[in-house]
């Protein structure tokens, strides 16, 4: 089909909105965290972002979105983007933009969904123990879901849908995240002691740049400019929003005082809430999934973190995890084909068996997120050990595994 110059220059747009959100992701968790271990946080998202976007050129787009064997995996014959056209589109998926840039745009969420787990094993897994586990994770976990869902797999046959990766994303990261917790353990000194941000403003930074870029990743994945794709962006707004006031609002009565760590991360929490439904919502309904969000996610960290005490550093859990669940399964309540002739019709909308087809695709992706990374993360420490000794821990991963320091002067900034 003909290529259409204004939705291709739209989709320019929302994959760099994309790209911005790796670096984003970096400032939000390294300011969330302890200064000793900055550099780590940020060598984790860099390096993950040059790996996994070579592994999606070599072989993972091919496996992914390339001709369907048996409704479970894509053929290899787009390796190395071979025969992905840069002039024409790719029908089946993209019909109006050259086939490499609907590449480039699902390589940005190929590249951002194992990351999102280093919120979770922050601060005490090895780096060599995690090239390993993303490069895996990707290729047993992440590549598989997306075919299931997106490229034509059996979940997609069955009626699944995720308009921006509320399942393929958030919720096999999130488990994948409570797994991963459990399996490397509590970081030494567990307790309020060792969860103070050494850069609130850092993070802040790093949470408003996410929210931009969330535009980028949510009304793109309309895969063109247009209603859609403007509905979206207020539905990816509102929730967001919503769900911020909801961590504020519950943090204030919990602690007395209001809290910017709880505004940004339940900015965040509504992002990823919405971000299956986005697509297929109307504003309205975007904003009672913001407040389902809100709640759900601020009492899950509560639930996980002090109660069950496992130490999934970020909360990614919940604020991805259960967030996107429940907007996934929101979509089997709230979309109507009214908001996008593409989708489905929920409950509302005279079509009830909705909610139970999103909740096999939730199932399905909850269980390989956590089962999957479980069984990775375990032949990994068999094989090379995956935690860092309690000295190199006690001393900060910035120095012990990359000999560099985020500050030349780290005394001085103690002082300040």
């Amino acid at each position: 089909m003909p290529i259409d110059t204004g939705n291709t220059a739209w989709m320019l747009v929302a994959s760099s909105l994309v790209l911005l959100m790796i670096p984003a992701l970096g400032m939000f968790e390294a300011g969330l965290l302890r200064k000793k271990n900055t550099v780590s946080i940020f060598m984790q998202i860099f390096f993950g972002l040059a790996l996994l976007s070579v592994m999606w050129f070599v072989f993972g787009f091919s496996l992914t979105f390339g001709p369907d064997t048996a409704g479970l995996v894509g053929n290899l014959d787009w390796t190395f983007l071979k025969g992905v056209p840069f002039n024409d589109s790719l029908a089946n998926y993209a019909p109006t933009i050259p086939g490499v840039l609907f590449a480039k745009f699902e390589m940005m969420f190929a590249v951002i969904t194992p990351l999102l787990l280093t919120g979770a094993i922050a601060e005490r897994m090895k780096f060599s123990a995690f090239i390993i586990f993303i490069a895996v994770w990707s290729f047993l976990i992440y590549y598989p879901l997306v075919h299931w869902i997106w490229g034509g797999g059996w979940l997609g046959k069955l009626g699944v849908v995720d308009f921006a990766g509320g399942i393929v994303i958030h919720t096999s990261a999130g488990m994948g995240a409570l797994a991963a917790a459990l399996i490397l353990g509590r970081r030494l000194n567990y307790g309020p002691a060792i969860m103070v941000p050494h850069s609130i403003p850092l993070a802040v930074l790093g949470s408003a740049l996410l929210w931009l870029g969330w535009f980028g990743f949510n009304a793109g994945s309309a895969l063109a400019s247009g209603g859609v794709a403007g509905n979206t962006v207020i539905n990816t707004h509102m929730a967001s929003s919503v769900s911020a006031l909801i961590w504020v609002g519950l943090s204030w009565l919990r602690t007395g005082k209001p809290s910017i760590i709880a505004a940004i991360n339940g900015a965040i929490a509504g992002l990823a809430g919405i971000t299956p439904a986005s697509g297929y919502v109307s504003v309205e309904h975007a904003f009672l999934i913001g407040i389902a969000v809100g709640i759900a996610s601020y009492l899950g960290v509560i639930f996980l973190k002090d109660r069950l005490k496992i130490d999934d550093a970020l909360d990614v859990s919940s604020v991805h995890g259960i967030a996107g669940i429940i907007g996934a399964l929101a979509i089997g309540i709230f979309a109507a084909s009214i908001i996008n002739p593409m989708g489905p019709n929920g409950l509302l909308y005279g079509n009830p068996s909705q909610l139970l087809i999103q909740a096999i695709g939730v199932g399905v992706a909850g269980v390989m997120g956590f089962f999957g990374t479980y069984a990775i993360l375990k032949v990994i420490d068999v094989l090379i050990g995956i935690r860092v000794s309690a000295k190199v821990e006690q001393e900060g991963l910035d120095i012990s595994e990359h000999a560099e320091r985020a500050y030349s002067d780290e005394d001085e900034f103690e002082r300040d």
